[in-house]
């Protein structure tokens, strides 16, 4: 029963993506934007159909890397195109429509399995959810400081030419990614106090390398806002530490899971 919804899901966040690109390629900067985003709904309800079939199995759920980065995939398409008509966001859709299509096939097509019992311990469920949200709230930050870069560099060849495109102005995207950034951050902290509370040793054989690499994150997110905030830092500085952030983050929630799922 899940691969047809995996499929629709893939097709629809394809379609999605392609009409949004045409629109952008082609200018058509006042055409209607119900249609790709219907179409993107549609698909977002395909995949959590899916991931609900895929996760919840009997016994237990499988949190294989596949199928929880494809969770996070589908938290990030929903909040962006939740958010759309009151942030930014749309020259990212389609960047992020085609990574949520591709983790449903990685999900679908990859036969691993990591079989828990989380329904057995509240507080891991606390854990895991805080996690996934901080995690998606910084991918988020992210994917807005490189459309800043983005439009930094349009900004350099062409100039006044932005006034005139599809693109958003560069302080509102600054502001939106600080306040993702912000918003990530407390998740973070509140995650990582939530590990130290509800599992029985963060830094053990199992959780340290995800508890030391978590702990860098959050210092380099606390340097991005107090820069911000005191030495009023904008776009490069933001944006080198936020790849960094984003990278030691990616290592610490799916490395040693890529090793031991699909190297050993």
């Amino acid at each position: 029963m899940t691969t047809p919804f995996a499929i629709a899901a893939i097709i629809f966040y394809f379609f999605s993506a392609a009409l949004l690109v045409r629109r952008f390629v082609q200018h058509q900067h006042s055409e209607n934007i119900a249609l790709p985003q219907t179409v993107a709904v549609l698909a977002a309800l395909a995949h959590i159909v899916f991931l609900v079939q895929a996760i919840m199995i009997a016994p237990g759920q499988n949190m294989s890397i596949t199928n929880v980065l494809s969770l996070v995939s589908w938290l990030i398409s929903s909040t962006m195109l939740a958010s759309t008509r009151v942030l930014p966001n749309q020259i990212l859709l389609p960047v992020v429509f085609c990574f949520s299509a591709l983790t449903v096939a990685a999900s679908l097509l990859i036969p691993v399995e990591h079989i828990m019992h989380i329904e057995l311990q509240p507080g891991l469920v606390i854990h895991i959810t805080l996690s996934l949200f901080a995690y998606g709230a910084l991918v988020i930050a992210f994917l807005y400081a490189l459309q800043m870069s983005y439009i930094t560099y349009r900004l350099k060849q062409k100039g006044s030419s932005l006034l005139h495109s599809s693109l958003p102005p560069l302080m509102m995207v600054e502001g939106v990614m600080f306040k993702l950034v912000q918003i990530g951050t407390v998740l973070l902290v509140i995650s990582l106090i939530s590990g130290f509370v509800f599992l029985e040793d963060m830094f053990s054989k199992q959780y340290a390398h995800k508890t030391v690499l978590s702990m860098f994150a959050l210092v380099l997110y606390v340097i991005v806002l107090a820069g911000q905030k005191l030495k009023g830092w904008r776009a490069r500085q933001a944006i080198i530490l936020n790849v960094i952030g984003v990278l030691l983050l990616s290592v610490a929630y799916f490395g040693s899971r890529f090793v031991r799922e699909f190297l050993l």
